[in-house]
């Protein structure tokens, strides 16, 4: 029962990103096609269908071009400040906004894995990946930012460190979150 739970936990860490992307393309997708069928566009569902299917491709496709110009990253950056400050949904819009980042796009943050030395009486070690390798803005020298990423959650913790205490990991970063994420129970290939 015990690995029953651990394997439907994670499986459910693994899904839960999979689905939500899956239903807001499906709500698009019923948006575009209930508007041609409202419209009295055409009255066969398939034509409906197909069209709904390749307006949502294009809208999706049109954001993209429109997150890259100036005029719209300026829009797009003050209705995230909005969503990042409202009550209820700064709770759900924030940790889906920074877990996407982290991994895709421009701003990967969690490329760089290491092993670093938390308890250096018990020598214990834990991966991590470094967010910030500066951190002259602080005020604070010789040491690093990192993320921590706790198994079976999508949350950690960022600890700062002396450089000295960390040890680069040779593997991919991606190999090295799953293997945290899962408890260690996943391979590293």
């Amino acid at each position: 029962m015990k690995n029953f739970l651990r394997y439907f936990l994670q499986g459910l860490l693994l899904f839960i990103p999979l689905i939500i992307t899956l239903a807001i393309l499906l709500k698009l997708f019923d948006f575009f096609s209930g508007l041609f069928a409202f419209l009295g566009f055409s009255n066969n569902s398939t034509i409906n269908t197909a069209l709904g299917l390749v307006l949502t491709i294009s809208f999706i496709a049109l954001l993209g071009i429109l997150a890259s110009s100036f005029v719209f990253k300026q829009f797009f950056n003050f209705i995230e400040d909005k969503l990042e400050h409202a009550p209820f949904i700064r709770h759900i819009y924030s940790p889906i906004k920074d877990f996407t980042n982290a991994f895709v796009g421009n701003k990967k943050k969690f490329n760089k894995p290491v092993l670093v030395l938390t308890n250096p009486l018990a020598n214990i070690e834990e991966i991590g990946f470094i967010t910030h390798q500066d951190l002259s803005d602080m005020h604070i020298k010789d040491k690093v930012a990192v993320y921590l990423p706790l198994s079976y959650s999508l949350s950690g913790k960022l600890i700062i460190v002396p450089k000295e205490q960390i040890k680069p990991l040779n593997i991919e970063a991606s190999e090295a979150m799953k293997f945290v994420v899962s408890g260690g129970v996943t391979d590293v290939e």
